[in-house]
């Protein structure tokens, strides 16, 4: 799995538009093999980001949880601790 791919369901607020399409385009480029496709291949590229957010977009206003939504703050910050835990030292992130 791509790492730099975040979970973006059931925060409060919810995921934003911006969030779902940097997550499609990570996945994109991950599967694609490309950070930047070439001339050729801009279009495809371009398209599946789009489909793949799309598809993201319906799939994150589709699910149901009775879980309490989890804050970003916290997310955040349980993220840094477990980097330090396992990395040592301060996250340079």
């Amino acid at each position: 799995m791509c790492r730099s791919i975040k979970p973006l369901f059931n925060f409060d607020p919810p995921a934003t538009d911006d969030e779902i399409q940097a997550a499609s385009l990570q996945f994109v480029r991950k599967i694609s093999g490309f950070v930047k496709p070439s001339k050729a291949n801009e279009e495809a590229f371009q398209l599946a980001v789009a489909e793949v957010a799309e598809a993201a977009r319906k799939l994150m206003d589709g699910l149901m949880t009775n879980a309490e939504p989890r804050n970003r703050e916290i997310e955040i910050q349980r993220a840094k601790a477990k980097s330090v835990k396992r990395f040592g030292g301060a996250d340079t992130r």
